[in-house]
């Protein structure tokens, strides 16, 4: 199986793949599709098999092609540290370079002005 296989975008595709990955693992497989068809799931899988990219990598094709509010976030991601978030954050812009998607990181311990302005700005 491939990440073809799994109904992501052409743009998606080409980001995984310029990122080094051409074989999903096992919560990939199992959990991209389902989140294309706008599923609700639970995944549960070891530190290192890629559950990050489970839910990123379909919830920016889903982004993409869904309609933008004027600066109204379209989604939210809550993650229980600073280091998970950082993480996500790394996986939308690595992933989705190919896109015209906004977003913005807000961590607790740092100045929130900027995050305000990145709030303000509009983000997907």
């Amino acid at each position: 199986m491939s990440f073809a296989d799994l109904g992501l975008s052409e743009e998606l595709l080409s980001a995984v793949l310029a990122a080094g990955y051409d074989t999903p693992t096992p919560i990939q497989a199992q959990a991209i599709p389902s989140v294309l068809m706008m599923r609700d799931i639970i995944g549960i899988a070891q530190t290192g098999t890629g559950k990050t990219a489970s839910f990123v990598l379909p919830m920016i094709d889903v982004l993409a092609h869904g309609r933008a509010r004027a600066r109204m976030p379209r989604s939210l991601i809550l993650e229980p540290t600073r280091e998970l978030a950082a993480q996500v954050a790394e996986n939308f812009e690595k992933y989705g370079v190919n896109h015209k998607l906004s977003m913005a990181l807000l961590i607790g311990g740092v100045s929130m002005g900027d995050q305000v302005k990145a709030l303000e700005k509009g983000v997907d």
